[in-house]
């Protein structure tokens, strides 16, 4: 009993060290597990993706289980850091690392890459190779539309095919020699997006088309597929980055590989007048892009309409909005976001998703321009 004791003491102590007190994968704060093959502290729910790999990463309780004196020893020897200097010793600059919100399939994927596959431990370059060769070649499950741009609810195999030659993501249907589509990586943006999609490993791509912002929502049955492609796709735009901005770093350029919307959600807006009947639509806000985008529905392919939003300087601002107006409308937390143009009244259906945008668009309105904003801007105005 002493013994079994002292080494929980041990363990408890061990975890809460710099760099044992995040889990080594995701960061979660206080973890409470620990792989005591690989010698790492992890928490519980990634613990569990650890599970998956029995012979690999073999779990234990740091608090419930019984820990042998050797296990301890091994953990003593090993912890986070050590493990990260092996299993992390050589991970591409564009492969994302997810943190403890990332979707499961991101968060699974990157525990097999690091333990089981090694991908990054300097080894072996294959798998690196294959992100970065920028001729991915896969086949992907897509929604399809019909001529009225109404979700007919099916899922179609597509192959894709990402080039960093020229810069490009393209799309083909069943068979198809002709590309449905073919993608710059000027605009496009790729996110997880299960909850939207319904499936555990969907993905949503984002680009621009004729000055509209248009989307492709895609799974693939294997995790570690869809996460390759995903990868493959930021290491192109990453190429792509570089050749516009050769006088810039790799390291500065890590934030717009991938970008995730600040908010997103159904609210509903009435017309220029604001005497036009409220109609419930899907809203989508970007601080990279600073535009407010909607949409009929959260799979609709094309936007109905976007709203771009600078700073105060600039006539921009936000606030509640006390109307009562039951022009076809539901709800009633408003919120009225002023531009130089016109007046903006959406409704929320609580008060709280009414606070959250509002946080959301001062957020926006806060953050200095740039000349590429004042670029969007200028075309937004010539695009009306």
């Amino acid at each position: 009993m002493a013994s079994l004791e002292r080494n929980n003491r041990i363990l408890l102590d061990l975890v809460q060290q710099p760099g044992n007190n995040l889990c080594a994968d995701c960061g979660a704060p206080d973890p409470d597990w620990a792989s005591y093959t690989l010698g790492v502290f992890v928490c519980l729910n990634c613990s569990g993706m650890h599970r998956n790999l029995p012979s690999v990463s073999k779990m234990k309780s740091i608090r419930l289980d019984h820990w042998e004196d050797s296990l301890v020893e091994f953990m003593q020897e090993r912890g986070n850091s050590a493990a990260k200097a092996i299993y992390e010793k050589c991970i591409p600059v564009f492969y994302y690392q997810p943190q403890q919100n990332d979707c499961a399939v991101l968060r699974d994927q990157w525990i097999h890459a690091k333990y089981e596959r090694e991908e990054f431990t300097g080894e072996n370059m294959y798998f690196q190779k294959v992100y970065s060769a920028g001729n991915c070649p896969k086949i992907i499950l897509t929604t399809t539309k019909n001529s009225k741009g109404k979700d007919n609810k099916q899922f179609l195999k597509c192959t894709f095919l990402l080039s960093q030659k020229d810069f490009t993501l393209r799309y083909f249907k069943e068979d198809s020699k002709v590309p449905k589509a073919v993608i710059s990586m000027k605009d496009l943006n790729a996110v997880f997006q299960p909850e939207k999609i319904g499936h555990a490993n969907g993905l949503q791509i984002c680009y621009v088309e004729d000055e509209r912002s248009r989307n492709l929502f895609v799974y693939h049955e294997n995790g570690q597929v869809i996460v390759s492609f995903f990868n493959a796709i930021r290491a192109t735009r990453l190429a792509y980055l570089l050749k516009k901005n050769p006088s810039l770093q790799e390291k500065d350029l890590i934030h717009q590989l991938t970008t995730h919307c600040l908010k997103e959600g159904y609210m509903e807006k009435t017309g220029p007048t604001q005497r036009e009947p409220f109609k419930k639509r899907w809203f989508t806000l970007c601080s990279l892009n600073r535009k407010l985008l909607y949409f009929k529905s959260p799979l609709d392919a094309t936007e109905l309409g976007s709203v771009f939003i600078g700073t105060e300087s600039h006539g921009y601002s936000v606030s509640e909005s006390s109307s009562r107006s039951t022009r076809g409308g539901r709800w009633r937390c408003g919120i009225m976001l002023e531009t130089p143009e016109r007046q903006f009244v959406f409704m929320c259906e609580q008060e709280q998703e009414q606070d959250e945008w509002i946080v959301a668009f001062k957020k926006v309105i806060s953050q200095p321009m740039t000349p590429e904003d004042y670029a969007n801007e200028a075309n937004l105005r010539r695009g009306k």
